[in-house]
């Protein structure tokens, strides 16, 4: 990496939210600008009036390109025009699509290396869009942004789990339909590949849960368990992708068994979100994984019943910035240790013994 701090993109998200809100009070905080320099992709005009209203102390440097920004200085690089129309706790059209322009323009210059990572603040789910295309949030939208080849592992990530999803913005009556073998070995291979590099995890170990509530007491051979993520798990295995399972969901979170393992895949949303908050209680984050561009994002929508109170926690958003630098520091150190690799030097030794130590029995029998 150059010899400079890492610069953070950090998208204002749905102006008529929160973002303004928890990006003032992140960096409020002077130990924040010593760790990178954030660039606010937004509006002068928008980011003083949520100022005023809230009433925060808050400075920042107006600049023309991210080429300008200034080290130790909270940055903010015009995207709107002027007269955007700001009123705040009512998501509408208009503010929808300032967060798509601030995203799309953020993108741009990541790919352009003008920044290293994108943390995107907070947006509405039903007005996200412009040009008549509605996004299911700003993942999809990267997707899009970067071609049809670019299929993100969407993830969410507290202080104890890490949860990856096989499906997410579908519903559930669809999801048997969409689980086959080829997507969850695709899914839990880029997870593998997503704990080596952005979390450098030596030697990560996935727990892949169940689609049905209860496995292993007698059901039909051809649910989908025996006949796609079985035979999924042992193909991965054998690739050097250390997977176990599939665990029926009550039981894996119920008894604690996820403390045995670096990271999950849950087939669809609810299986993994549910219980992640429910454990983490707050301040979890969301990444767009396995994606050329690094971007996380506090896991909270736009809040607007909460907008211009000044009663939001802007944890989540320090904790999305923490983990967007860390990814790009560890995929740095990734990358340049692997350019020229001596085969002896980074060889993985594989211990079989791993693969009886985290087979947890997947259904206990009790004495009565």
């Amino acid at each position: 990496m150059e010899d400079r701090k890492i610069r953070i993109a950090i998208t204002h998200g749905d102006t008529n939210g929160i973002g303004y809100e928890m990006i003032f009070k992140t960096f409020a905080a002077p130990e924040m600008l010593e760790l990178c320099t954030p660039i606010i992709y937004g509006s002068p005009k928008v980011a003083a009036y949520h100022r005023n209203v809230l009433d925060l102390q808050a400075n920042f440097s107006i600049i023309n390109s991210a080429e300008e920004a200034c080290d130790g200085r909270l940055n903010l690089l015009t995207v709107l025009d002027d007269d955007m129309k700001v009123d705040i706790g009512r998501p509408t059209e208009e503010s929808g699509n300032a967060a798509v322009k601030a995203l799309d323009r953020a993108i741009d210059d990541c790919q352009s290396g003008l920044v290293d990572a994108i943390v995107g603040a907070p947006v509405g789910d039903d007005n996200f869009k412009t040009g008549g295309m509605t996004y299911d949030g700003q993942t999809d939208f990267l997707e899009k942004k970067l071609g049809s080849d670019a299929k993100a592992l969407r993830m969410i990530v507290g202080k104890r789990l890490r949860v990856a999803f096989v499906t997410t913005e579908i519903p559930l009556k669809d999801v048997p339909g969409a689980i086959t073998q080829e997507l969850v070995e695709e899914k839990a291979a880029a997870l593998h590949e997503t704990l080596h590099r952005d979390f450098r995890i030596n030697n990560p170990r996935i727990a892949v849960l169940a689609m049905n509530p209860t496995t292993g007491n007698g059901y039909e051979e051809d649910m989908e368990e025996t006949t796609i993520l079985k035979p999924a798990i042992e193909k991965l295995e054998k690739s050097g992708c250390p997977a176990f399972g599939p665990y029926a969901a009550e039981e894996f979170f119920g008894e604690a068994q996820y403390m045995a393992f670096d990271a999950i895949l849950a087939m669809y949303k609810d299986q993994g979100i549910v219980p992640f908050r429910t454990i983490e209680h707050e301040n979890g984050l969301k990444i767009a994984a396995a994606m050329p561009v690094v971007m996380t994002m506090p896991d909270m929508g736009a809040e607007f019943r909460k907008a211009g109170k000044n009663e939001i926690d802007e944890q989540t958003m320090r904790n999305a910035i923490y983990s967007a630098i860390d990814i790009v520091r560890n995929r740095a150190d990734y990358d340049d240790a692997r350019k020229d690799p001596l085969k002896k030097l980074y060889h993985e030794r594989r211990d079989e013994s791993e693969k009886v130590r985290f087979n947890i029995p997947k259904k206990q029998v009790r004495e009565e």
